[in-house]
């Protein structure tokens, strides 16, 4: 069952294990940890799990973001498919020197979940 992560966020959040795959070569990632953040734009995902699949960035695709604190960071890109409950989504990613990522409302839109946040668990109704 999907859960909160206690241990890396104080309040417990909701994150989601995806697998990162190749579009390339097919080969497959998996035991990636996104945090569900509602109020981001985009997925942001671990570079170093990226860098493990041999997955180039892409060049001139840097992009700058902005953090709710306002603070300003670039980003590079990389082309991959992201699995998340059984779906694949194909798409340019930014990545984070992180070891968990951000699952964002790019691809969040697309889902409906339900957050449990007494229990500390979300499911797919």
């Amino acid at each position: 069952m999907p859960g909160y992560d206690a241990t890396h966020f104080d309040p417990p959040a909701p994150v989601a294990e995806v697998s990162l795959r190749d579009t390339a070569g097919g080969q497959l990632l998996p035991n990636i940890f996104l945090l569900l953040d509602t109020g981001a734009d985009v997925t942001l995902l671990p570079r170093a799990a990226v860098e493990r699949l041999g997955i180039q960035t892409l060049a001139g695709q840097d992009c700058e973001i902005v953090g709710f604190d306002r603070s300003r960071s670039v980003a590079q890109a990389a082309e991959l498919d992201m699995i998340f409950l059984n779906k694949a989504y194909r798409g340019r990613y930014l990545l984070i020197d992180d070891e968990r990522g951000i699952l964002g409302r790019d691809v969040l839109a697309n889902v409906v979940l339900l957050l449990d946040g007494p229990g500390q668990q979300w499911s797919e109704p």
